[in-house]
């Protein structure tokens, strides 16, 4: 299973750098000052000066995990040590090798080892130094894009602040508006009653003047309808003198000329028929006085008489015919008068009715520019509702965007917290593999150290033994 792990964590390869391409980057990137000018290519390829590559290792490390120098000289405080003088040397390589080997597993380089630090390959350096060039360019970038993340957010923090804030100051605003002030509350109702007050006296007065115009309205048509009626009867009564006087006209005389030259024979008629009357009257005062001389005379008197009698007859028939032509003339004067008025009662209420006419449309103008006055005010205030919908809407929207985009940044950050808390996992597990394996060390060194002082003792026993040999014979000579 290891050896499987092992192998697909090498098939996740990085690009391989040149020599050239190592040292440039080492100098402008990692070292700095003297470090980085007296830095050839010679201390890494051909044959690695071990010194050069720990300070490059440990510049590595300062710059990715911020270790301080110190710290590769220090002795791990929670191990029991006997003879800490052993690690003198040893320590600040053990360090390194310990940081290198949380290091690269995240550089996708899994077989390091200790020699290649005491000891190393220019092979396996220019890969590790290509492995860990590539980590820090892809740390960079990532960093680059974690602190445009976190101004962003920080941005998006501030501005949902801002539209938060303004939101509130714009609900407050909203409130104030909505809300009458307490010394102005009185005036409100009592603006508001007048206002209801008025408009049911506006409804009242609009109801009782339209029942009273439609009245009126009703009145006039049942007015003009009698009067349509009683014209339409004087046309008719018109009509039938017209007709009665032409039968009379007819029976007079053909034309009104005629009647004129008819009238002024008729009136010479009489002047001579006066003039023969007093003619005969003065005849017949002569004839009476020769009657009175002359009584044989009677009979021509006589015949005189009935002359006389005749032409009052025929006077007399005159005059009543002339009284008739006048009667008639009369009729058809008051006929004419009668048809006059009626002309004048049928304009006089054409014009009543037109000017009740024009009222009714003035009313109804006035009618329907209020109307118009009271739609134009309803659409001006749902117009401004709208607008305040609409401005709410965009609010909501941006602060709905706002939240999405926290969101979004959050589980980033989640993201980036669960692949932290993994690689703090791994690096446990290092650590722990790692203490292990120093605590092994720790023995087996005890027990090297155990047995090399047990062979000590010995070799001094030996030696003890040795010379107390030596020291008896010497005594017995």
């Amino acid at each position: 299973m290891a050896a499987s792990g092992g192998s697909a964590m090498d098939a996740m390869t990085f690009p391989r750098y040149s020599p050239d391409d190592i040292v440039s980057y080492l100098r402008s990137q990692v070292l700095t000052g003297a470090e980085a000018r007296n830095l050839v290519k010679g201390d890494l390829f051909g044959n690695p000066k071990p010194e050069v590559l720990h300070m490059i290792y440990i510049r590595v490390l300062q710059k990715v995990y911020g270790i301080r120098l110190e710290q590769f000289y220090m002795m791990p405080v929670n191990i029991d040590i006997m003879y800490p003088q052993i690690f003198d040397g040893f320590l600040p390589v053990c360090n390194l090798y310990i940081h290198m080997e949380r290091l690269l597993p995240v550089c996708r380089i899994h077989d390091f080892k200790i020699a290649d630090v005491i000891t190393p390959k220019t092979k396996r350096t220019s890969r590790f130094l290509s492995g860990i060039l590539n980590f820090v360019n892809f740390r960079e970038m990532r960093r680059e894009a974690y602190l445009r993340l976190q101004l962003n957010y920080k941005s998006a923090l501030e501005k949902h602040q801002q539209l938060e804030t303004a939101n509130r100051e714009a609900a407050l605003k909203l409130e104030k508006l909505n809300t009458v002030p307490v010394e102005h509350q009185e005036e409100v109702k009592q603006l508001t009653e007048n206002i209801r007050e008025l408009e049911q006296l506006l409804r009242q007065d609009y109801r009782r003047k339209q029942t009273a115009l439609q009245e009126v309205i009703s009145q006039k048509k049942a007015d003009i309808a009698e009067s349509t009626r009683k014209l339409n009867e004087l046309k008719v009564t018109i009509a039938t003198l017209k007709e009665e006087q032409e039968e009379l006209k007819s029976k007079i005389v053909e034309s009104p000329e005629e009647l004129k030259n008819y009238k002024e024979q008729m009136k010479e008629t009489v002047k001579k028929l006066k003039k023969s009357k007093q003619e005969v009257i003065e005849k017949y005062e002569g004839y009476r006085d020769l009657v009175e001389v002359l009584p044989s005379c009677q009979l021509e008197v006589q015949l005189y008489q009935k002359k006389m009698e005749r032409h009052g007859a025929n006077v007399e028939r005159l005059a009543s015919v002339l009284s008739e032509v006048r009667n008639l003339e009369d009729q058809v004067e008051s006929a004419q008068i009668e048809l006059k008025k009626g002309k004048t009662d049928e304009t006089s209420l054409k014009r009543l009715v037109t000017a009740k006419h024009e009222k009714l449309s003035t009313a109804e103008i006035r009618i329907k520019k209020k109307r118009e006055d009271v739609e134009q005010y309803k659409h001006t205030v749902f117009e401004y509702c709208n607008r305040v919908q609409e401005k709410r809407g965009a609010v909501y929207d941006k602060v709905t965007a706002i939240h999405k985009e926290i969101q979004q940044t959050r589980f980033r950050i989640q993201q980036l917290n669960e692949n932290a808390e993994k690689e703090e996992m791994k690096a446990k597990e290092i650590y722990l593999s790692l203490k292990a394996a120093l605590e092994k060390r720790h023995e087996s060194l005890i027990e090297i150290a155990k047995s090399y002082a047990a062979a000590r003792e010995d070799k001094i026993a030996e030696l003890k033994k040795g010379l107390f040999r030596v020291q008896i014979p010497g005594s017995s000579s």
